[in-house]
C-alpha cells in the first residue's frame, strides 16, 4: 500500500468518525426534545419561604482574596436561614487533598460536617470534583478523606458518593420539588451537548419572603431561557435574582487545548463550525431583562471576560461580581 493510499484511509477514517459525531448529536437532539414535551410540569403551590438567604463562592475562576484558591469549577454555600447547602464541589483538576474546595472552606471556617445538605447540578467533571468523578458518576470534596456526616445529596442522575466521602444519602431528583422548605430543584432539564452528550442539569430556586424567587444556576446548559421558563410554570412570584453560571466562553475561555477554545464547543447543542457565540450571550440577557431581576450575577468559570462585560452593561448597578469569598447577600 502506498503513502498515499495509508493517507487516503486516514482521511476517510477522520471522515467517518466525525459523520458519526454528528449523527450522534442529530439523534441526542431529538431524544432531548422528546424528553422535553413529554414532561407535564405544574404548578407548584404550598412552597415555604425563607427570610434570609445568602450565596457564599467556594470555588470559581476569580477570589476576593489571595488566600483563596480558584479553577474552572463551581461550588456555592447557600446559607438559607438556618440551614446550609453545598452546591456542586468544583474540579479539583490536580486531584489534591485537600482540595481547592477544602481549603478556601477552611479560610472561611466553615467545616464540612457543619452542612446540612448538598445539591449536585449535573454530572460534569467541574461540579463533581474531577475527570475520575465524572467517569464513574461519584462526587468527592477531596482526594482524601473527608466527613460529610448521613445528609442528603441530591441529583438530577444517580451519582454516587465517593470512598473520600462516603456517608451521605443521595435521592435523584426526576422532577420539580421543594428538597428543603423555600429551596426547589426545577427538576432535570435535558440538553444533548456536542461530545460532552446528554445532559440533564438543575437549578435552584428558593423563595424568598418579601422578594421573590432567587434562581440559582451551576452551568446552564439547558440555556437560562428554559431555566428562566421552567421557574415561571412553577411560580407566579417575581424573580429577584439570577446568580451563576451560564457557559458563555465568547472572546476567550478558561480551558483549552492549545490554542482552541474547548468550552465554546462542547457546551453548545450545534456543529463545532456553529459553537457557543455573541448572540447565546444577548439572547440570554434578554431573557433575563424580561423577568426584570434586581441582582443578576454571572459565574466566570465557564463564562469570558468579554461575556462579563456584557452583563455588567446590560444591569449596571443591578450587577454582582461572583469571587471566591465575597458573600452575596439578598
Amino acid at each position: 500500500m502506498t503513502f498515499l493510499n495509508i493517507l487516503l484511509a486516514i482521511v476517510v477514517l477522520i471522515l467517518l468518525l466525525f459523520g458519526a459525531t454528528l449523527v450522534h448529536l442529530y439523534f441526542g437532539k431529538a431524544r432531548a426534545k422528546r424528553a422535553i414535551q413529554n414532561t407535564y410540569i405544574r404548578h407548584l403551590s404550598g412552597v415555604g419561604t425563607v427570610d434570609h438567604l445568602s450565596i457564599l463562592p467556594l470555588i470559581d475562576w476569580y477570589a476576593g482574596g489571595d488566600k483563596f484558591r480558584t479553577e474552572p469549577g463551581v461550588s456555592y454555600l447557600i446559607r438559607a436561614d438556618d440551614s446550609s447547602i453545598l452546591m456542586d464541589v468544583g474540579y479539583n483538576q490536580g486531584k489534591e487533598h485537600p482540595s481547592p474546595l477544602l481549603h478556601n472552606m477552611r479560610e472561611l471556617d466553615i467545616t464540612p460536617d457543619g452542612l446540612d445538605g448538598i445539591v449536585l447540578t449535573h454530572a460534569h467533571l467541574d461540579h463533581l470534583g474531577g475527570m475520575r468523578e465524572q467517569k464513574n458518576r461519584e462526587f468527592s470534596v477531596s482526594q482524601g478523606s473527608v466527613s460529610l456526616r448521613s445528609i442528603q445529596v441530591y441529583t438530577p442522575v444517580p451519582i454516587t458518593p465517593s470512598k473520600w466521602n462516603p456517608e451521605p444519602h443521595l435521592s435523584v431528583v426526576r422532577e420539580p420539588a421543594e428538597l428543603w422548605k423555600g429551596i426547589v430543584s426545577t427538576g432535570p432539564l435535558p440538553r444533548f451537548l456536542y461530545l460532552l452528550g446528554y445532559t440533564e442539569e438543575q437549578s435552584l430556586i428558593i423563595r424568598v419572603a418579601n422578594k421573590g424567587l432567587v434562581i440559582i444556576i451551576g452551568c446552564g446548559h439547558p440555556t437560562i431561557e428554559r431555566i428562566i421558563g421552567r421557574a415561571r410554570v412553577l411560580f407566579d412570584d417575581p424573580v429577584y435574582a439570577v446568580i451563576g453560571g451560564l457557559h458563555y466562553p465568547v472572546h476567550g475561555g478558561r480551558v483549552y487545548v492549545g490554542p482552541l477554545n474547548v468550552q465554546r464547543i462542547v457546551g453548545a447543542d450545534r456543529p463545532p463550525w456553529h459553537p457557543i457565540n455573541e448572540q447565546d450571550v444577548f439572547r440570554g440577557i434578554d431573557a433575563i431583562r424580561e423577568v426584570n431581576p434586581k441582582i443578576v450575577a454571572l459565574s466566570p468559570h465557564d463564562s469570558s471576560d468579554w461575556s462579563l462585560n456584557q452583563f455588567r452593561e446590560a444591569f449596571g448597578e443591578r450587577y454582582r461580581d461572583i469571587k471566591v469569598g465575597e458573600e452575596i447577600f439578598i
